[in-house]
């Protein structure tokens, strides 16, 4: 008996030592501190080669990444591309810190950061690159890249209605539409940047009369 108590006990322990072991854990943990490095090389080398010209062996090489690393994280191209115009689109707002001016004309101004001519150059060079990815991704541009800007425009504009600054009856949804479409057309059809001075004729010219002074509201459009 005392035996076989010493082999339970033995037993016994053997099994806590065995659950006390950490689980492995399969594949290798992803990364993401170096995901702005490559998501910058991308920017760099969409501007020079644009997307049928780029590869992801000249952004691992431009970012000095493994190409292990890097398909870790992007399957493929496209999804690489896509994030990296998001990520561009996103670097030029401040998301967490939206202006408060106390007008929405100053409030959709601010939200523009102050742009060196060669980056503005860079970033229509990268718009007018894309080439086929424009049309395998027709999404992409109202959606992914705009979208952020449209959900700060949106806020921005329920902050104005909610202190008496422009109608209840504005058609906000239209509002923040005109300004997206008029960046991708400025940009990608036109070749110019969507800078400080045609922003503000557009506020100044088409936004703020139509908000503050809509002629139907969206309801009895439908």
């Amino acid at each position: 008996m005392d035996n076989i108590k010493k082999e339970e006990s033995v037993g016994s322990k053997s099994a806590d030592k065995v659950s006390e072991k950490p689980a492995k854990t399969l594949g290798r943990k992803r990364d993401h501190t170096r995901d702005a490095q490559i998501l910058e090389a991308t920017i760099d080398i969409l501007a020079e080669a644009g997307f049928d010209g780029m590869t992801m062996d000249m952004v691992a090489a431009r970012a000095k990444a493994g190409k292990a690393t890097m398909y870790r994280r992007w399957s493929s191209k496209t999804e690489l591309v896509r994030d990296a115009l998001t990520w561009m689109n996103r670097n030029h707002l401040e998301l967490d810190l939206l202006p408060d001016t106390g007008t929405l004309r100053n409030d959709l101004l601010a939200l523009l950061k102050p742009q060196s001519i060669e980056e503005g150059e860079r970033k229509l060079r990268v718009l007018a690159g894309l080439g086929s990815f424009l049309s395998q991704n027709p999404e992409t541009v109202n959606g992914e890249i705009f979208e952020p800007w449209a959900v700060v425009n949106r806020e921005l504009m329920h902050r104005a209605v909610s202190r008496g600054e422009i109608s209840t009856r504005a058609d906000i949804e239209m509002a923040c539409q005109v300004i997206t479409s008029m960046a991708s057309y400025r940009g990608l059809v036109q070749g110019k940047t969507f800078d400080k001075h045609f922003y503000t004729s557009l506020i100044d010219g088409v936004l703020l009369p139509a908000l503050k002074n809509p002629l139907t509201s969206p309801n009895e459009m439908e």
